[in-house]
């Protein structure tokens, strides 16, 4: 399988794309890694899920995108009494010259090209299921009508870690519809000294748009057409199906301690991002090191662990890091 970009095109776009992630990088500091992979998901066409303690800069850099991109984009802050009404819309009487006094929809937050849940995880399951056609499917349905969302269409979303008081789990549903689940920590005391330094009161300085709604799908059309080779493509596939214990040849560690596997969504997301990975390294094909490099992310929030594998400390992440040791690349 051959790429359908040129030498020359591949060094555009990765070029209009570093410039998105250089203002990232200046809108979080010392978090390279991180800014990437959220890029990686936007490219990618996905949502994405960031989970960390309140104060990491979550919210920030969720803004710095929306600032760069040129995105329409809209803030929702999830409570406890949030209903799905106040996400998605809801109909109200207006008075018209012509018809008198009748219903009309009137869009909730929903629909705006680039979306901020934040703190996604405070609000109660059935607003969180609020979110699931708009995500899978890019449509609201209200009463008896099916809206269209604008395009492109991104949720962004930060959630505080579930031990924390008054949140609530994301259903698995809700998380398999996130491309990316990322983990946000800390920065270094060199770095939290610079931001002491530059940013006595926290502000940042404001970010100039980079690009626009055309440019971003210029960049998500390049990552389509990013060339998959047959060998990867089928890793992703075996690297998928090895997390779901109900098939007779998964390892024995995910037969005894994963109770459900990833899914098809899964693999159609490792590969879109790993696409998405080689655009920005300026490469014009993936490789084994994308896949793996981002299976992390794409599978650990979608692999369901045991009550067993608590028990013996086992989680998502160090069953995802033993799976890239036990599938091989080619088979």
């Amino acid at each position: 399988m051959t790429t359908l970009l040129s030498e020359s095109d591949i060094s555009h776009f990765q070029s209009r794309a570093s410039e998105l992630l250089t203002g990232l990088n200046t809108a979080l500091l010392g978090q390279e890694e991180l800014t990437k992979l959220v890029l990686i998901g936007v490219l990618s066409g996905g949502h994405v899920l960031l989970e960390g303690l309140p104060g990491l800069g979550k919210t920030e850099l969720i803004k710095a995108l929306a600032a760069l991109s040129g995105l329409d984009h809209k803030r929702i802050q999830f409570t406890p009494d949030l209903l799905p009404a106040d996400i998605t819309g809801t109909q109200v009487f207006e008075e018209s010259d012509d018809h008198g006094r009748q219903l009309t929809f009137r869009p909730g937050p929903l629909f705006s090209q680039l979306v901020l849940a934040d703190e996604i995880n405070r609000a109660s399951p059935k607003t969180q299921s609020a979110l699931l056609q708009a995500m899978a499917e890019k449509q609201v349905s209200a009463f008896d009508q099916t809206y269209d969302l604008p395009q492109p269409f991104f949720v962004l979303a930060t959630q505080n870690p579930i031990e924390q008081d008054g949140t609530y789990p994301l259903p698995e549903a809700q998380l398999d519809r996130f491309a990316l689940k990322l983990s946000v920590t800390g920065i270094s005391t060199d770095t939290l000294t610079d931001l002491l330094r530059t940013r006595p009161h926290g502000i940042a300085t404001p970010l100039t748009a980079v690009t626009n709604t055309e440019g971003l799908q210029e960049l998500m059309q390049a990552v389509a057409q990013i060339a998959l080779p047959e060998a990867v493509l089928s890793y992703i596939a075996r690297l998928v199906n090895a997390t779901r214990p109900e098939l007779a040849d998964s390892p024995e560690l995910i037969q005894h301690h994963v109770r459900w596997g990833a899914s098809p969504r899964a693999a159609i997301a490792l590969g879109r991002s790993a696409c998405a990975a080689a655009l920005l390294a300026g490469r014009p094909s993936v490789g084994f090191t994308d896949v793996q490099q981002l299976a992390g992310a794409v599978l650990g929030h979608r692999i369901i662990c045991s009550y067993e594998a608590g028990l013996s400390n086992i989680t998502s992440t160090s069953i995802v890091e033993h799976l890239l040791s036990e599938v091989p690349e080619v088979c």
